[in-house]
């Protein structure tokens, strides 16, 4: 099935007498006749349900869209896309070990691996995305477990050269992840470009709504985790917590997923709620529709704000004069995202004046949903990042962060204009 198809009715495929709709499973724990069934269960031996912590045939319906919509093999949603970027990398690294980042990503992930992961004794080095090879390639060592970066940097509209960066990172063995938030598999797929995992905030375009907090976790099931099984004790060796279970031998492609749903999910519990996973659901059936709408949006406001005497400047991959435009012609051929940076001719209280001035589009501590915001990162996001951090996420002291909406894009320039014309 093509991608429409798949938002539409990818991962659940009723039978004879069953709900059309994705069922709500609103229970905690699930019935079995005997005790040993429920112990082949604890033991990995069976798959089934018997704690929604773990699995619930209503999450698992719409991991599996997910993972379709992406080409990967499996999935696992989360509670937040926090989460998900949390359990990525905690599937790979214990402490004493090491990661690589692009700088340019969104501000809580960045705390997250500077200040959270290294408390944990998981170190990560940052690197400029448009280094050299070279450049980059000293920032690995011998206990680096993985490389990560985003399909499109939120909030400085980078586009991530996801091909480059697997090859950097496969040839030390290692994996890939991309955050594929901004991008959705609508108009990227990161693994058919050499990305292992890929992760989300569904609570963004997927959701659409505003509606539902929630993350996923996609595994590719392509990465070899046993071609370096010394770097990868976790999945390559027994874990006692499972009566010395091998997770690479015993599931093969699906073996960092499961790990992570039978592991981290059982010990940390950042589970989403059926409740959530039904809304997402609902999102996901107008993904591919609303997504093409975002992009256009996002296209007439970045040229209409390009030429504009006010703005200072605008970063939009679909813009010819961006400097992700050829990145975005290769992986992004059907647009980016409705989400764009700007910054005005002036002051940040000129900044702080405009937002301020506007109507139809909202001051949130959101982005990538329905209707129009907008935020000032180094005030609001970004705000526990110093200046120098700052610098290093490509995050600008003046940077204004627009997500455009499905909204009717003249209304959309209309309020940009008269909140413009008050400075």
């Amino acid at each position: 099935m093509k991608q429409g198809t798949l938002c539409v009715q990818g991962g659940w495929q009723p039978k004879k007498g069953e709900p059309r709709q994705v069922p709500v499973c609103q229970s905690t724990t699930f019935r079995y006749e005997t005790s040993e069934q429920m112990a082949r269960l604890f033991d990995l031996e069976d798959s089934g349900y018997f704690y929604t912590r773990l699995q619930n045939p209503t999450n698992d319906a719409v991991a599996a869209k997910i993972a379709a919509l992406e080409g990967g093999t499996a999935a696992m949603l989360t509670s937040s896309g926090q989460a998900a970027t949390f359990y990525a990398i905690l599937n790979l690294c214990e402490a004493g070990d090491h990661f690589i980042s692009t700088c340019n990503i969104y501000g809580g992930t960045y705390n997250l691996f500077a200040v959270t992961l290294r408390k944990m004794g998981i170190s990560c080095t940052f690197v400029d995305p448009e280094a050299t090879d070279e450049e980059i390639g000293r920032a690995f060592r011998p206990e680096t477990k993985c490389v990560f970066g985003e399909t499109i940097s939120n909030p400085s509209c980078s586009v991530l050269d996801i091909e480059r960066f697997a090859r950097l990172a496969h040839s030390r063995g290692i994996p890939l992840i991309v955050d594929n938030t901004f991008a959705t598999p609508v108009n990227c797929r990161p693994i058919d470009w050499g990305a292992d995992i890929v992760t989300h905030s569904t609570t963004k375009y997927m959701d659409g709504h505003a509606a539902a907090l929630g993350g996923c976790i996609v595994d590719s099931g392509r990465f070899d985790w046993t071609a370096s099984a010394e770097k990868f004790p976790g999945l390559c060796q027994p874990d006692a917590s499972y009566h010395g279970l091998c997770y690479a031998t015993a599931f093969g492609p699906a073996a960092y997923i499961t790990k992570a749903t039978a592991q981290l999910m059982r010990d940390l519990g950042s589970t989403q709620s059926p409740q959530n996973a039904f809304l997402l659901n609902l999102g996901l059936e107008t993904l591919h529709l609303r997504v093409e709408r975002h992009c256009a949006n996002a296209q007439r406001v970045a040229e209409f704000l390009s030429a504009h005497p006010r703005i200072g400047w605008v970063r939009y991959p679909g813009l010819t004069g961006d400097k992700s435009h050829a990145l975005a012609r290769k992986y992004l051929p059907k647009g980016s995202c409705g989400v764009l940076a700007l910054g005005l001719k002036g002051t940040r209280q000129d900044a702080t004046r405009f937002m301020d001035s506007l109507e139809l589009i909202s001051i949130v501590t959101h982005v990538a949903d329905a209707r129009s915001c907008v935020l000032h990162p180094a005030s609001h996001t970004h705000r526990q990042l110093s200046d120098e951090q700052l610098r290093e996420a490509g995050v600008a002291p003046d940077l204004i962060r627009l997500s455009v909406g499905i909204e009717d894009v003249e209304d959309i320039i209309a309020d940009l204009s008269q909140a413009l014309a008050r400075l």
